[in-house]
């Protein structure tokens, strides 16, 4: 047993009680504020689905859900908030969002963990200030992050984390030098595997082993590269990664655990083989055919694609990967178009990398969908629609429950917005000025109305 007369083993002791009653204090601070009520009065509600807005209504908010929804009146010991007419929807999702990678840049992501994860956690906040209530973790080392948030430590958006994303040699993902080759099976991690933002799998039985930790650790999917990337500097476009039965290790053991695979894939072949394998959700998909899309639509898989349109996305890379950017955004406005063609289950992301000035821009890159979409479409797709490939994760799903909608019973991830965006869909590009109030899981985070 350690000496706790020692100065390292008091500073042990007074550390831990310090935890304890830290944690008390925080978990007594956090239940007085779930439970108590929020009632919104006259307010005109999108409820995440419909393409238009209800009635002036009354909206109770209690234990962290929607309790009740009336365009009587709703009498309740509650703190009121005065809606003025004003529109109440559901909290943005993000289905595409890297938590650890959004600021650093692409060397600093490999550095000092303890900078990153307080990086990130300032990130966090800025996220749920920009409305976003949720994001689907698509890579990196977020479980940390995670748990703060939830602990209610931190500021953020609820996360539903891939964990390590799961690549090959070369594949996308793959950061390392090559001063780091040859790899040694079993030997040494390299500094991107240390700090769990990707894992090098390269047959059945390690792709199968790096999707059960990911797992183990809490993943609500996992996500693999199926093809080649834009950001890492030894993976071509146009190259398939993964053989099918290194993906179907990887579905089989999602399936074990009762949720799924997403796989990163640009291409015909990538996107094809994925299916193949059982993989439910394509990443991107921004190079896919016909035939493709067809698939796709035939098979009941989610397209988790992003509305890349100028090359802001790749200012913080390289030429080469400058390249493949173009090739990207090239390849958006006929993805989409083969996604309505075909009626494709469309999920909304931004996948932002290293920028924090593009992370700013999140809620127009949002806006940018009524390219394609009306503005009620646009929203549905980043609230209700997102929320529906979320549930995929089934029992695996860290927060069980309703989201993306405004309807009795549904979590209390809400947005109260000076304006119409069913009319001005722009109004999300400025959430300062515009979100008024911002509440996930029934607690209030902003409250602008004027009293």
């Amino acid at each position: 047993m350690r000496d706790l007369t020692t100065p390292a083993g008091l500073f042990r002791v007074a550390a831990l009680l310090m935890s304890v009653g830290t944690s008390l204090c925080l978990s007594s601070q956090t239940r007085a504020q779930q439970d108590s009520a929020v009632l919104f009065r006259n307010v005109r509600i999108f409820d995440g689905k419909s393409g238009a807005l209800s009635a002036a209504s009354n909206v109770l908010v209690r234990n962290r859900k929607i309790e009740k929804i009336s365009t009587a009146n709703i009498t309740a010991d509650a703190q009121a908030i005065d809606g003025g007419g004003r529109v109440l929807m559901p909290g943005l999702i993000d289905a595409h969002w890297h938590a650890m990678l959004v600021r650093p840049t692409p060397a600093a992501a490999l550095g000092d963990v303890g900078y990153n994860n307080l990086l990130a956690a300032s990130e966090a906040t800025a996220t749920l200030m920009r409305g976003f209530t949720t994001v689907r973790d698509m890579g990196g080392p977020s479980f940390g992050l995670k748990r703060a948030i939830d602990e209610d430590l931190v500021a953020g958006p609820r996360i539903y984390p891939s964990g390590a994303i799961i690549t090959i040699t070369s594949g996308h993902g793959d950061f390392r030098q090559l001063s780091d080759l040859p790899r040694t099976i079993g030997g040494m991690l390299s500094r991107m595997e240390q700090v769990g933002g990707s894992m090098v799998a390269d047959s059945p039985d390690e792709v199968r082993v790096r999707a059960r930790e990911q797992l183990m650790q809490g993943a609500s999917q996992v996500k693999l590269t199926a093809g080649g990337g834009v950001a890492s500097p030894f993976s071509p476009l146009d190259v398939s990664t993964f053989t099918e039965p290194e993906l179907r290790a990887a579905v089989e053991a999602a399936d074990n655990w009762g949720t799924y695979v997403a796989t990163h894939a640009y291409t015909p072949v990538a996107i094809q083989r994925s299916i193949a394998a059982g993989v439910r959700c394509i990443e991107h998909g921004h190079l896919m055919d016909e035939a493709s899309a067809k698939l796709i639509a035939k098979k009941g898989i989610w397209l988790s694609t992003q509305p890349f349109l100028d090359m802001s996305m790749a200012a913080a890379l390289g030429p080469a990967e400058q390249d493949k950017m173009r090739q990207v955004v090239t390849g958006t406005d006929r993805v989409y178009a083969l996604a309505k063609k075909y009626g494709i289950k469309t999920a909304f992301g931004t996948d932002v990398l290293f920028s924090k000035a593009l992370a700013d821009r999140q809620g127009s890159m949002l806006a940018a969908l009524t390219r394609w979409y009306t503005p009620a479409e646009a929203l549905a797709m980043a609230t209700s629609a997102n929320a529906e490939l979320l549930s995929l994760s089934g029992p695996r799903n860290p927060y069980p429950g309703k989201l993306g909608v405004v309807e009795e019973g549904a979590l209390a991830d809400l947005l109260l917005v000076d304006g119409n965006p069913l009319d001005n869909i722009t109004l999300v590009e400025d959430p300062a000025k515009n979100f008024v109030v911002i509440m996930k899981g029934g607690k209030v985070y902003k409250n602008i109305v004027p009293r």
